[in-house]
């Protein structure tokens, strides 16, 4: 519950100061019933419910960026067409039932940096475009990381540094708020995922701050 209050406060920040992180959440595989994965309540589903509620969002797009498809959020929003869920993920990689996204860009084995980020480039700015939020929730997770326990990809610490600044520069060239959350990472060397993290967050406060 923690973690939802936080993404909530993220977003709402978001509104009111342009962009915001929040140091946890993106607990994608979470259902509305139940809990999937790692994940109890899907908090980007729960502020991106409260903010609607709340009459300071109409439209929502989530740009999950973890190595695992975000079957829960994709489930929770499937007939929704206020929020866009847009997934990349390692296709053969958990879960095995992956519920469609708006948007599902399922990645072979091992693709590194190159692959995934011509991928992202060309298609993280049509969808800006063609939804039009209010807001954007990105999921940063740090687990398509080459040396990552749980993930099949093959990016770099320079590729992963790469696609947030590409995700914080689109975003922020279509003048969108922007609430970032860390969702998964889990590398052999516990070092790099804080390495990957801290990134996230030098790369946010560089483009939108600095």
């Amino acid at each position: 519950m923690l973690m939802c209050g936080g993404t909530l406060l993220a977003g709402s920040l978001a509104l009111e100061h342009g962009c915001a992180a929040h140091l946890g959440g993106g607990f994608h595989h979470a259902f509305a019933g139940h809990g999937e994965g790692f994940c109890l309540l899907n908090d980007v589903a729960v502020a991106a419910r409260g903010l609607m509620a709340r009459g300071q969002v109409e439209r929502v797009l989530i740009v999950d960026l973890d190595v695992h498809q975000g079957n829960g959020t994709a489930e929770i929003f499937g007939d929704d067409p206020s929020v866009f869920t847009f997934s990349m993920h390692q296709e053969s990689n958990y879960p095995a039932d992956k519920p469609p996204s708006n948007l599902d860009l399922g990645l072979e084995d091992h693709a590194g940096d190159e692959v995934y980020l011509d991928l992202l480039s060309e298609h993280l700015p049509k969808v800006l475009e063609r939804h039009d939020p209010d807001l954007v929730f990105y999921l940063a997770g740090a687990d398509p990381y080459k040396d990552d326990q749980l993930g099949g990809l093959s990016l770099t610490l320079k590729g992963l540094r790469h696609r947030d600044r590409f995700v914080y520069d689109s975003v922020r060239d279509h003048q969108i708020a922007l609430a970032v959350v860390l969702a998964g990472g889990y590398a052999f060397r516990s070092e790099d995922t804080v390495a990957i993290h801290v990134a996230t967050i030098e790369e946010l406060v560089s483009q939108f701050v600095g």
